[in-house]
């Protein structure tokens, strides 16, 4: 394991729109998921050799020094720029210990991830929970495993995801999907998107978030058609990609307005979150509550 120095982990956001995340902590720097639509491989953030998973030297007790700075307590998020739940997790255990500081230090935590490592983590999750909001955000695009093999190669197939999200809600795990992106000519279609909210009902989840198309940036979006040649070899879906969207950073689904509309009325039906306040407000409300009592 190579390591890469670092001055601070713990990091303030810009704003807590993004569900309700009010810090930034990423201990691993590279991925090795080999997803073909990651934003994270893009130009703008500097990540060489992006497919290598480095660690961030003494990460841990940077994180413990970061936490006990902070003058106000708020959601630490991980998961933003590589999967803190990489197969070198499973050894290294970072992931876990610093979700340990975070319980200590008496911060809410909100994890994004695509492994099912994640389960070993639900007795600490479930401490934070006990002062603080946690929210579990579990990435499935499509319930198909062989076209998710295609498209996410090294990760947990989205059948064992889906568990995953059942595991967390009969813990009382605030849990649901990041449904993004959705890829089009792959995924944005009413079947696809029908059985993700189905399979997010029969999981119980609290939450599906959706983004109905896919950003490219130099370099994701050489990296992006390149795979899409390799994997899709009897479609050409990068000049059909070139066609429609030329260099555009944002590339949203010509069905986007009426998948949309499918899925909003599918969520409602099953009584799924879908719309970003609701989220935010739902998994942090007994808290504000418990903390605006001890100022009465």
């Amino acid at each position: 394991m190579e390591y890469v120095p670092a001055k601070t982990i713990v990091t303030k956001t810009k704003g807590s729109d993004w569900f309700g995340i009010d810090y930034n902590m990423n201990i691993y720097r590279g991925c090795c998921h080999g997803c073909i639509y990651c934003d994270s491989r893009s130009d703008c953030y500097r990540i060489d050799h992006f497919d290598t998973v480095r660690v961030k030297e003494d990460a841990l007790r940077i994180v413990r020094d970061d936490l006990r700075r902070k003058v106000k307590k708020g959601v630490v998020g991980t998961g933003a720029m590589s999967d803190p739940y990489n197969p070198f997790e499973k050894e290294f255990q970072l992931t876990r210990h610093a979700l340990e500081l975070i319980d200590a230090y008496g911060f809410g935590a909100a994890v994004a991830t695509k492994s099912t490592l994640l389960e070993r983590d639900i007795d600490i999750l479930s401490g934070i929970k006990e002062h603080s909001p946690v929210i579990c955000k579990i990435t499935v695009t499509t319930t198909d495993d062989s076209l998710a093999k295609k498209i996410e190669p090294h990760v947990s197939s989205p059948s064992s995801r889906l568990g995953l999200i059942e595991a967390l809600r009969n813990k009382g795990i605030f849990a649901g999907i990041l449904m993004m992106p959705i890829l089009p000519l792959l995924e944005d279609n009413e079947e696809n998107i029908l059985s993700i909210v189905k399979a997010a009902h029969e999981t119980g989840a609290n939450f599906i978030y959706p983004s109905f198309g896919v950003t490219l940036r130099n370099n994701q979006r050489e990296w992006y058609f390149d795979r899409l040649k390799e994997q899709f070899p009897e479609q050409d879906l990068a000049a059909e990609y070139i066609r429609r969207y030329g260099n555009s950073y944002g590339c949203t689904s010509p069905r986007a307005k009426s998948l949309w509309s499918l899925f909003s009325k599918e969520c409602q039906r099953y009584g799924i979150l879908y719309q970003m306040p609701d989220i935010i407000h739902s998994y942090k409300k007994n808290y504000e509550v418990t903390q605006l009592s001890l100022f009465d």
